[in-house]
């Protein structure tokens, strides 16, 4: 067996065992831990399929925030175990059922699967002698979409924008900060000396 056979059986049990693991373990913050190792299983995967930037993309993205976010949540809320355990067997008729139909479902497609004849080089992006798939991609993206690429961060930056005008509530009873009052106050106003005699206080 090759070394390059040895990474892909690894990585693919990894990606398996961890997303069964996912869904069986009792324990929330036990099931954001095995998603975290699906997730750099399948970074590997794809780095033995020469998507570099993506697998990169993959751990930055999902591993470094969202399967981060996920574990800051379930740790600070106040969960109950038992209920959770109880809530599972409840249901566990209903989600066997599921797997069942979707195991069938699975079965049914990958028995009638035929691979169409020249699907294999159509697979294969047409990259440059030398360069490898991270650089074909920003050449591509910075070089031949570069208008359009701009145009997509602007539609995010305005989306961002307007979420945070659209949930922004001004209270009355909150003491806010103003920053050009506290650049342009007095500095004669902005203390009182009181001369104050001994045993009257002010």
């Amino acid at each position: 067996m090759t070394v390059f056979a040895f990474a892909f059986y690894l990585f693919a049990v990894s990606v398996v065992v961890a997303g069964f693991m996912v869904v069986v373990s009792k324990n929330p913050v036990h099931s954001v831990l095995w998603l975290i190792l699906a997730f750099l299983s399948a970074s590997g995967l794809f780095v033995l399929l020469g998507a570099e930037f993506v697998a990169m993309l993959l751990i930055i993205v999902y591993v470094g925030a969202v399967a981060v976010l996920f574990l800051f949540v379930v740790m600070m809320l106040d969960i109950d175990f038992a209920e959770l355990k109880g809530e599972l067997t409840r249901f566990m008729p209903l989600g066997l059922l599921v797997a069942v139909i979707m195991l069938l479902q699975l079965g049914v497609a990958f028995g009638t699967w035929r691979a169409a004849e020249g699907s294999q080089a159509l697979r294969l992006a047409p990259t440059p002698e030398g360069v490898d798939n991270t650089r074909a991609l920003g050449m591509l993206l910075y070089d031949q979409y570069l208008y359009l690429f701009q145009a997509a961060g602007l539609i995010l930056l305005v989306a961002m924008i307007g979420a945070i005008l659209l949930t922004l509530r001004h209270r009355k009873d909150v003491k806010r900060q103003d920053v050009l009052a506290q650049m342009h106050r007095d500095p004669t106003k902005a203390m009182a000396l009181v001369d104050v005699k001994p045993g009257q206080g002010l």
